[in-house]
């Protein structure tokens, strides 16, 4: 009886180290997620910087337009690329809040359409993003009257990042899961 209980007690205490082991294994890991705080800090800190600069680029734009003899295409050009460089921020501010609510805390006090529930949602809202960008810069490249050459393939090749894009987010795209509840 008593080779029993020592081999039992012997069993239990392997069993206790692998399970401290495992627990503490699991615990190192499940830390490691707060390692996505400074790129998500980083990229919010960069939207900022982007926002701000954009901001400060429309309001000399405006400034200059009334204060000076500025074309309009050269106002258009100016603010359309103060307001590419805060679109860039926005997929900037996006991609910290949306890797920040992914890895540390899913119950960030955002906006409905700022919240990230999964990688699925981050990329297409940065693909949304994305293409709001590509317009703008179209757009700037299309008013420019130095670039008036390049509209048919700047418009060619931002179709096709556009169009690469939406088949990307088609074919990634999971499928939603089915309701629970069922239609009488």
């Amino acid at each position: 009886y008593n080779r029993q209980e020592q081999s039992l007690r012997a069993q239990l205490r392997r069993f206790d180290a692998t399970l401290c082991y495992n627990w503490e294994m699991r615990k190192v890991l499940g830390l490691t997620r707060y390692a996505v705080f400074i790129p998500a800090l980083a990229a919010i800190i960069g939207a900022l910087l982007l926002m701000a600069q954009g901001s400060i680029a429309v309001v000399i734009a405006v400034i200059e337009s009334i204060t000076s003899t500025n074309t309009l295409k050269d106002s258009i050009v100016e603010v359309l690329t103060a307001v590419d460089a805060i679109l860039l921020g926005t997929v900037l501010l996006v991609i910290g809040y949306g890797l920040y609510e992914l890895f540390i805390d899913g119950e960030l006090d955002v906006p409905l359409w700022l919240r990230v529930r999964n990688l699925d949602d981050l990329k297409s809202k940065l693909i949304g993003v994305v293409v709001a960008i590509i317009a703008v810069v179209f757009v700037g490249v299309m008013v420019d009257s130095n670039r008036a050459q390049d509209v048919f393939s700047y418009g060619i090749g931002a179709g096709a990042i556009v169009a690469g894009l939406a088949l990307f987010a088609f074919a990634t795209k999971k499928q939603s899961r089915p309701s629970s509840k069922t239609n009488p």
